[in-house]
């Protein structure tokens, strides 16, 4: 199975931007994507010991610039299992085409890869080390405002900054690189709580709660009292909280599509694709009073997916009307 196959398959909506971008991004973009994706997968894997997962976490990034074959061949084995989704399956299997992408690429791209491989993992290492694992989780929450925006920072930010490095690299920006990159990196944190708020069921039964313990407790509630849908309502100003510290964040998106060139439409759709996809999926979570019951999936429908897909030619050549959408999308939470 090829990488382009091997991406498709893993994400919808990413890949969808990803054939949007000017084909000098595509190979880079493309072979991070499923790098992160290939850790996650490692963190994730209920074949090994949450101690076994860590370790392999750990060693992720040197593996990467080592390519030791039996260390390679090692990892490919003790993870190779099916899982609830074939295409993750078939993803651990080509590790190694994985690592012939990322050695076809010149030094600055593939330390660009580096520095966001290392930053997820880093996520992904918190995860593993902070909250308890399975077979019986024990339910545990983030103290602090700040831990949760310092994991958004990792796991959200830090692949936004990789997204702006890149586009530093192969296009003309008129603002200082350094604003450029704080922008991307607000829109990557952005992208991170929305993904946490709409997992909330499915993080809180393998015993992740992100949600601070200073927040519930701010209003009566603990991170146990979270599994109970009925307890939705008493968790709405915790979410609310959260939903406008995300907006707070996309609203830079506003900034950052106003540089890219205009000569290139591809790499605008796809920088304008996911924050609007974002500020719908936000309008989701702020819409579903029972963002708590495991058996309700908060997503977007492929139909908003493509709805915007078709509305994005005529946006493209002006950074008032993308402004403009995006502003009339927020306005909706006021």
């Amino acid at each position: 199975m090829d990488l382009q196959t091997l991406l498709k398959n893993t994400s919808r909506s990413l890949y969808l931007s990803v054939q949007a971008l000017p084909q000098a991004m595509r190979p880079a973009f493309g072979t991070a994507y499923l790098l992160c994706r290939y850790a996650d997968t490692i963190a994730d894997t209920p074949v090994l010991p949450a101690s076994r997962r860590l370790y392999w976490v750990e060693c992720f990034p040197h593996l990467l610039q080592e390519q030791q074959p039996d260390m390679v061949a090692q990892l490919t084995h003790e993870i190779d299992a099916p899982t609830e989704n074939p295409y993750e399956t078939e993803l651990i299997k080509h590790l190694p085409d994985c690592l012939a992408a990322l050695n076809a690429l010149d030094d600055t791209l593939r330390r660009m890869i580096m520095d966001v491989v290392y930053a997820v993992c880093e996520g992904m290492k918190t995860d593993l080390q902070f909250f308890p694992s399975a077979p019986s989780p024990e339910l545990r929450a983030f103290d602090t405002p700040a831990e949760l925006e310092r994991y958004c920072r990792l796991m959200g930010g830090e692949p936004g900054l990789f997204w702006s490095r890149l586009i530093y690299h192969t296009a003309r920006i008129e603002m200082p690189e350094k604003d450029f990159y704080a922008l991307g990196q607000h829109i990557g944190d952005a992208l991170q709580i929305v993904n946490i708020l709409r997992d909330l069921p499915k993080d809180l039964r393998i015993g992740r709660c992100y949600f601070p313990r200073l927040d519930l407790e701010a209003f009566g509630l603990t991170a146990h009292d979270l599994l109970l849908p009925e307890n939705a309502p008493r968790f709405e100003p915790v979410k609310r909280k959260w939903i406008a510290w995300g907006l707070k964040n996309l609203k830079s998106g506003k900034a950052y599509f106003q540089q890219l060139p205009k000569i290139q439409p591809g790499q605008r759709a796809a920088v304008a694709w996911p924050i609007l996809w974002t500020a719908d999926t936000f309008w989701k979570v702020y819409q579903t009073p029972s963002l708590l019951d495991p058996a309700k999936r908060v997503k977007i429908s492929r139909g908003a997916i493509y709805r915007t897909m078709l509305l994005t030619p005529f946006v493209l050549a002006s950074n008032r009307v993308f402004g403009a959408w995006l502003e009339r999308k927020l306005r909706r939470f006021h």
